[in-house]
């Protein structure tokens, strides 16, 4: 079988500030429908990853593919278009706070000219996307008149009302309880299964991985169900480990699982 095309590209990546090197010598490529679920400790890198990944930050050496095209050659201006095919969730949803629910959401297809999206056709386009992640009748309201799981919520609908096909996300359930967190894993993977998405994901929760491995979307029924072998490996999850820059582990869940590692085993628990 034919293997899929390459989204995302890490080319020996290095990245340094005034404190040391964030990144060292970094290399994997993410394919289409792929999921990537990025472990790690405090400082190992992972945002990093993900902002140079979007081109907000440029590699002291390496190249950056996305969509096939180098982005570490390209002016900030040449970036605007692969960008706008690229969603982002940073951490704790950074939205506007003087602007409302539907005016964040909005944000993307009106500021963002390579999307090329109609005026007349944002309104609903905003109303498309807070349906999908159930927040329908929250348009006319401010960050502050929400809580934090619907604040994160609106912040994904904002990631992917442009309907890019990669979709990275920075700590996308950290701060929420159990039963919040869960939900938001459930929009990502619908996100992921419904518009076949490649996602990347940071997380400290190593439950948000195992959903995202093992569950997939079921449109007809609403929610999650246990995916199948067949669908598993239709929609491959990649789990990677970062240890100060540098990735230490790139493989399935398994293998991920039955590592020795001390210190890959203090972001695994086992399943039952």
């Amino acid at each position: 079988m034919a293997e899929l095309p390459v989204i995302l590209r890490f080319d020996h990546v290095t990245v340094s500030f005034d404190t040391g090197p964030a990144l060292t010598d970094l290399s994997f490529d993410a394919r289409e429908g792929e999921s990537r679920v990025i472990l790690g400790a405090a400082g190992s890198g992972k945002t990093v990853l993900l902002k140079t990944a979007l081109g907000l930050i440029q590699p002291e050496s390496g190249k950056v593919y996305a969509f096939g095209k180098d982005l570490t050659m390209m002016r900030e201006k040449q970036l605007f278009e692969t960008r706008s095919r690229i969603g982002m969730l940073f951490q704790e949803s950074a939205l506007f706070d003087s602007l409302t629910i539907e005016e964040n959401v909005a944000y993307p297809l009106v500021n963002q000219k390579a999307i090329q999206c109609p005026k007349q056709e944002v309104h609903s386009r905003v109303e498309q996307a807070l349906d999908f992640v159930e927040l329908g009748g929250t348009l006319n309201k401010f960050p502050s008149e929400l809580s934090g799981g619907m604040r994160r919520r609106a912040a994904i609908a904002r990631a992917v009302v442009t309907e890019p096909p990669l979709v990275l996300y920075d700590s996308p359930t950290a701060g929420l309880d159990p039963i919040t967190a869960h939900t938001i894993i459930t929009l990502l993977i619908k996100e992921r299964d419904v518009s076949h998405t490649t996602t990347l994901m940071v997380t400290n929760r190593y439950q948000d991985g195992n959903l995202m491995a093992n569950f997939r979307y079921n449109s007809e029924q609403g929610g999650l169900e246990p995916a199948r072998n067949g669908a598993r490996r239709q929609a491959q999850t990649v789990f990677m480990v970062m240890r100060e820059g540098r990735l230490i582990f790139e493989g399935n869940q398994d293998r991920l699982e039955a590592s020795d590692d001390s210190y890959i085993r203090k972001f695994v628990k086992p399943r039952e």
